[in-house]
Formats: C-alpha cells, structure tokens, sequence
C-alpha cells in the first residue's frame, strides 16, 4: 500500500446491503439508485472542479481526482463497480495498438481496479456509439478484456423516453458479472406516458428567452441546412411533446437542441432545474454552480430513472452472502 497518498473518506454506514465504488461519477447521477437500495459508496473519483462542487454539497463528499494517480490498493473493497467512462482515447489506440491494448486509455484505469479488487458486477455506461465506434473494435476490446478478467457481459441500449423522463436519449449499458452462471435480463421499459410539460417550471426565477439576434441565426441556419436536404438545426417543443431530443453539455452554448415555444415571444432554453428534471434527477438536488456550468453537468449525466430500473435488476442475481462485506 502506498502509504503517501491519502483519501479523505467520511463515516461509514454499519449496516450497508452492498458496498460500490462510483468512477468518472460526474455529478453522481449514477449513485442516487444505488444508494436508494441500501448500498454504500466507499470510493468516489471525479477529476472536475465544479462537477465536484455539486457532488459535494448533494453527498457530503468531495470525489477524489485523477483516477490515473490513484493507487488500487487504495480503494477499499467493493461489490459493484459503477463507471460512465469516456470512450474518445480508443480512436488513438485504435491507431497505434491495433485495439490489441487498452493502455494509454481511461477504461484501463477502470480495468486495472477490476483486476485487483474483483468486484461482483461492473456497471459501465457509455454513449450508444460505442458499440459501432471504429467499425465495432473499440467494443469488441472491451468485451474481450473483461471477459479475460474472468466476468460474463451483457450489453444493451436503453431510451430514457421508455423509462419515464420526456428525453429522447440512447445510451449503451454494459453489465458485467465475475458469477458466469448468471443470466442477466435488463429491465423492460416502463412505457409510462409523459410529456415535455411534466419538467416545465410553473415560475422561472429568471428569463431564459433567447435574443433575437440568436433567435435569427437558428432560423437561418435551419433554413439553410433544409435547403441541403438535411434535418439538422434548432429544435422546437411544447408542453404537449412527447419528448425532447437530447440534452448535450454543449447546451449551454445556445439551447439549439432545446428550445420551449413561448406565445407572442421567442423561444426559451430549459432552466438548469427543468435540465435537471429531464434526467429524471429529484427536485431535492442542489445546484451550487452557474447555469452554464449546470449544464455541462447535466448534459454530461444520466437518465436517473433508466439506472434506477437497471439497479434494480442486477440486485436480483446477487447474493449478498457472497459478496465483500
């Protein structure tokens, strides 16, 4: 163990179901489920200073940092690994290793923690081309390393549009267990019916009305991308809507992907507490940090609802009695 480098962990639950470890944790919106069902995180690594501000002030921790800097036989003992990684570095490695090695790559920092700890399941969620990404190599590396690990990986993706938040957003999950005798079966949508409306605010604290000046350029810039015979632009909703499209970290920058009809005006942006709704985060959730930073965050988080439904799945082909205590 090295003995130079310190965590700063708080008190501990006593009478925890299971213990997990959240990586690459954002804003936590990974965690909520988890804990909900009576597990505890012992180990939090996020590297960003305001993703860390929020995580600070809605869980009583701040994340430690760069996961690369970190020793594994630091983190303690764990039964669930839960990582929304970044996938972007496989594209060089790729390039350079032929997708024969996952060094130099943030999953191999996810892979040399799995190697050391064994954990009982690994979450993984990732954006739904990754399955395709560089012809399907980068996923077929990963699969293939967690395999050599020794764990059996199931894969899907969900919508959290079927899962109860008017979003329209696909995501890939990868669920792994060390037990190969398991079988896993993801959850089936929820299909309850909501509408852009249930997020909406009844008061906006401020006005989220965009310029006429911006106004002008996505009605332009959508003008001229239908004259080229593609769909691409500014994107427009009501409280009838089904669902939105989805909500991306660039969206602080102009809202395009957004935007609410107003009557007699132009269109507005989501406010960051309507952001935080479409990925189904609770209204209890503080949001210390400036709007377009609130943004990122929940641009670059989960659907709340589609882990909680996931969560609830994979604790079913688990018998705590077996796992790390």
């Amino acid at each position: 163990m090295d003995e130079n480098y310190k965590l700063h962990f708080v008190k501990r639950k006593q009478n925890a179901r299971f213990k997990f470890i959240d990586l690459f944790a954002g804003i936590g919106g990974i965690r909520i489920p988890f804990e909900e069902l009576g597990g505890e995180c012992v180990f939090t690594s996020e590297w960003d200073k305001f993703a860390q501000q929020t995580y600070a002030v809605n869980f009583g921790e701040i994340p430690e940092g760069d996961i690369t800097k970190i020793p594994v036989d630091i983190i303690p003992s764990h039964d669930i690994l839960l990582a929304g990684f970044p996938c972007q570095p496989f594209s060089m490695a790729g390039k350079k290793k032929g997708f024969s090695d996952t060094r130099g790559t943030l999953f191999f920092n996810i892979e040399r923690i799995i190697d050391y700890h064994k954990p009982s399941v690994v979450f993984l969620e990732n954006v739904k081309n990754l399955k395709n990404h560089d012809k399907g190599r980068t996923f077929s590396v990963i699969k293939e390393h967690l395999e050599k690990l020794g764990y059996k990986v199931f894969d899907q993706v969900l919508n959290a549009k079927e899962f109860g938040v008017p979003q329209n957003r696909e995501r890939i999950y990868i669920i792994c267990f060390k037990d190969n005798n398991v079988d896993f079966k993801f959850p089936t949508p929820s299909k309850k019916v909501v509408k852009v409306g249930d997020i909406l605010e009844e008061k906006l604290e401020k006005d989220y009305t965009i310029s006429d000046k911006l106004w002008e350029g996505h009605q332009k810039r959508k003008e001229n991308h239908k004259k080229k015979g593609n769909g691409f632009g500014y994107s427009l909703f009501d409280s009838k809507s089904p669902y939105t499209s989805t909500i991306t970290a660039r969206y602080y920058k102009d809202g395009a992907e957004i935007l609410i009809k107003q009557e007699g005006n132009n269109p507005r942006k989501v406010s960051p507490r309507e952001a935080a709704r479409l990925q189904g985060f609770p209204d209890s959730f503080l949001i210390p940090v400036s709007d377009t930073q609130a943004y990122k965050q929940f641009g670059n988080s989960v659907a709340v609802p589609v882990i909680r439904a996931v969560a609830k799945q994979i604790l079913k082909y688990i018998n705590f009695k077996d796992t790390k205590r």
